[in-house]
């Protein structure tokens, strides 16, 4: 299965609550079939525990390290906020959350820092469709 699934590229995403956010990439991850529903309360505590913001209008939402062995397959899911969204005080605009299988969610989590490092990478994927997102952020 491919990290990275169009269909799981939301664009202009409504929500506007941190954790309603981290629910929904949760059952969008869990539907996807990268990981069981346990996953979701863990991404849900992960947020109680960590602050999964990244920097550079990026938050990282994923499971604590004892649900790691709820990933069946590593994936992500993307969702874009254009105005933003409050994130522990933070301005949001790109939502990745991440279902990393075993040492793969370093390299995920690398190649997300590597391709979104400058804000005009950033700005370029919130102004994008899920396709052009997919082909930047394709592993």
């Amino acid at each position: 299965m491919e990290i990275l699934q169009e269909k799981n590229i939301i664009i202009n995403c409504s929500l506007t609550e941190k954790m309603a956010v981290v629910k929904a990439m949760g059952q969008l991850l869990y539907e996807s079939g990268y990981v069981t529903e346990a996953y979701i309360q863990g991404m849900i505590d992960k947020e109680g525990t960590m602050n999964t913001y990244l920097g550079n209008d990026i938050a990282i939402p994923h499971g604590i390290e004892s649900v790691r062995d709820q990933v069946l397959v590593s994936g992500l899911g993307i969702m874009t906020f254009p105005q933003g969204i409050d994130w522990n005080g933070q301005k949001v605009r790109v939502v990745i959350g991440i279902a990393g299988k075993e040492e793969e969610h370093i390299e995920v989590l690398a190649h997300i820092a590597v391709t979104l490092s400058e804000p005009q990478e950033v700005d370029a994927l919130v102004a994008s469709d899920a396709k052009g997102i997919h082909q930047m952020l394709a592993l």
